[in-house]
């Protein structure tokens, strides 16, 4: 397998972070198709002439419709302490969203009990708590309103299955694109508008403050106009 273009972010002896496309697996599954930690792999393989294959280990995951920022360990010392941090909640994200109308107040916390359906791949919010059940929490604030849509941005404090799609959806705020969550309609090239935007955290090996910011999708206007309009905030 030849590489594919691979928009690297962030690289060094330890870690690599990528902008993942919409549409991209993080992981194999039963589709077969390539996910982007493989891809990696073979970029690695070839930037740097290596006779056998790279390492890369998933510390994280992002869901395939979902685009933006991947931080991949390039060795076992690196995953492990990825791994913990990660765990431990001591990496902070932060996701932009394109919902279709602005939440009710302009900046907010959002605490919901989710149960998930493995059969359907989707979460629920559901008002009692049971062992199925788990708390997901997140706070929003809302960056900018254009003339259709409203750009949030998200920090999720918990990281439960589809957690910001259904919170969102919850407060009548679908994300644009995102049909299993109550938008009207799915994008063309099944994407939804939800983007990994950023991860601030103590390198894992350094021990010094780092922080990747994605660009969001440059062929997509309406995440161009939206993060036109933010970075002039």
């Amino acid at each position: 397998m030849k590489a594919k273009k691979i928009e690297v972010l962030y690289e060094d002896n330890h870690l690599i972070a990528v902008n993942k496309p919409a549409g991209v697996l993080v992981q194999g599954d039963k589709t077969g198709d390539v996910p982007i930690s493989e891809q990696v792999k073979v970029f690695l393989k070839e930037k740097y002439n290596k006779p056998g294959e790279a390492f890369i280990g998933v510390p994280h995951r992002i869901d395939r419709p979902t685009s933006g920022l991947l931080l991949l360990a390039k060795t076992s010392k690196a995953l492990s302490r990825l791994n913990k941090m990660f765990q431990e909640k001591s990496i902070q994200k932060t996701y932009w969203a394109m919902v279709k109308q602005a939440p009710p107040n302009t900046s907010g916390k959002l605490e919901d009990l989710l149960e998930r359906n493995q059969q359907k791949n989707k979460s629920f919010v559901v008002k009692k708590a049971s062992d199925k059940s788990k708390l997901a929490t997140l706070s929003y604030q809302t960056l900018v309103e254009l003339e259709h849509y409203c750009l949030l941005e998200i920090r999720p404090f918990t990281g439960r299955h589809h957690q910001i799609r259904v919170q969102l959806s919850n407060i009548n705020c679908p994300i644009r694109g995102d049909i299993k969550y109550g938008y009207s309609r799915t994008n063309d090239d099944a994407s939804i508008h939800l983007h990994a935007r950023k991860l601030n955290l103590i390198h894992p090996v350094k021990k010094e403050p780092i922080e990747i910011v994605a660009p969001c999708p440059r062929k997509d206007g309406l995440w161009k106009a939206a993060e036109s309009a933010a970075n002039k905030l």
